[in-house]
């Protein structure tokens, strides 16, 4: 071997020791940044994700799967993730489009199974995208848990679920939208709303997690706290994690689908949720799998409406959660946890960050994404991406 080969070769392990110093600095200059966080904002546990030019570079979990039982939190703990749960519903609707079995302009009532329209805009069509995209000028007011109280043959409030704008004309967050959403999903596909996603989203991607509590790994749930902001205590919410067995045994497609909330109800580890992330940063495809057309997962990510930083279908945008970073995806907040999912499709790298119970305290001037949300992962970006 010559001198100038060998001189290349110490130089390149030079390099190599220098990099992998680097990077054993940074990962542990973020862990105790993290820490700080969750010290200061009373987090039970946390468990992060960093995805960097499409691969996952970095996991990790902190504190708590459940207190009690002083049960650390372990990288395949599932989390009922809250409202990031509606963006796999969006997908599923994706999935029938391009089947040809609806389309998003078509009335919602005629694919809900019952009368949907705003009774001060009687003549205004309430599409499947404007549910979709929280503009159909549905709220909450009467509650999501159940289709009885928008249905006007159920209930004589339904005409309180609307508000005073038409249709198409504002935005207003709605779970009743998505909990309906799953209703079309059953009556399009004439599959139960869980094992639709299972069959069509979840095991294609080889991830693991769903919504009916009873199939899955009790043992992995994370206990889920609420926070008492004067006594700065987490106390368990059980709630979360609510079988439903006996609404189940009496489930009537295409109605009962709130049971399964899918608004809210999906449970998965942040490591698989970062898988499906990348399928979506990725435009439909993860692993050579597709899930969506490329088509399909634009539309999801393109803006319908200005709400929470630019919503689309089931996904946002968010041009301050990262100085300078235009990102994707979206959060989740229910029983005291707190989630996020965002990406950046075009540099692909995304971060994905949960707590099963902390202060839910906001930053001024970032209202829509919690103190403990958006410290991680500017904590994570800076030490990992940047």
């Amino acid at each position: 071997m010559g001198k100038l080969s060998s001189l290349k070769i110490f130089f390149t392990l030079i390099l190599m020791l220098s990099i992998s110093v680097s990077s054993f600095s940074q990962k542990k200059k973020a862990e105790a940044e993290i820490k700080d966080i969750m010290k200061d904002l009373d987090v039970a546990g946390l468990s992060v994700v960093v995805v960097k030019h499409n691969k996952i570079i970095y996991t990790n979990c902190f504190g708590f799967q459940d207190i009690e039982s002083n049960k650390v939190l372990k990288e395949n703990a599932l989390f009922r993730i809250a409202s990031i749960s509606k963006s796999f519903s969006a997908t599923s609707i994706m999935q029938l489009v391009e089947a040809g079995k609806l389309s998003l302009s078509d009335d919602f009532s005629n694919l809900v199974g019952f009368k949907v329209r705003n009774p001060k805009f009687p003549n205004t069509v309430i599409t499947l995208k404007m549910v979709m995209s929280h503009t159909s000028s549905i709220n909450d007011s009467q509650g999501y848990f159940n289709l009885d109280s928008i249905n006007p043959d159920k209930s004589r409030d339904f005409a309180k679920c609307y508000n005073d704008y038409a249709p198409g004309a504002g935005y207003e967050y709605c779970n009743l939208n998505y909990n309906m959403i799953g209703a079309v999903i059953e009556k399009t596909s004439g599959e139960r709303f869980d094992q639709y996603i299972k069959g069509h989203v979840l095991d294609p991607l080889g991830l693991y997690g769903g919504y009916c509590v009873d199939s899955l790994d009790k043992s992995r749930f994370a206990t889920l706290y609420e926070y008492d902001s004067l006594s700065r205590k987490l106390t368990p919410a059980p709630m979360a994690y609510e079988p439903r067995s006996e609404l189940i045994k009496n489930y009537t497609m295409g109605y009962s689908t709130p049971v399964f909330s899918p608004t809210g109800g999906m449970k998965i580890s942040a490591t698989d949720l970062a898988k499906y992330m990348m399928m979506h940063m990725n435009y439909g495809q993860y692993n050579g799998v597709k899930i969506i057309s490329k088509e399909s997962a634009l539309t999801m990510q393109t803006k319908v409406s200005e709400g929470e930083g630019g919503y689309g279908l089931a996904l946002r945008g968010s041009h301050d959660l990262i100085q300078g970073k235009a990102m994707m995806g979206h959060t989740g907040s229910a029983y005291g946890l707190s989630s996020a999912m965002f990406f950046e499709p075009n540099e692909k790298f995304g971060i994905v960050v949960i707590t099963n119970g902390s202060n839910p305290a906001y930053l001024p001037g970032g209202n829509d994404i919690n103190a403990v949300l958006r410290k991680t992962i500017n904590c994570l970006y800076s030490n990992f991406i940047k």
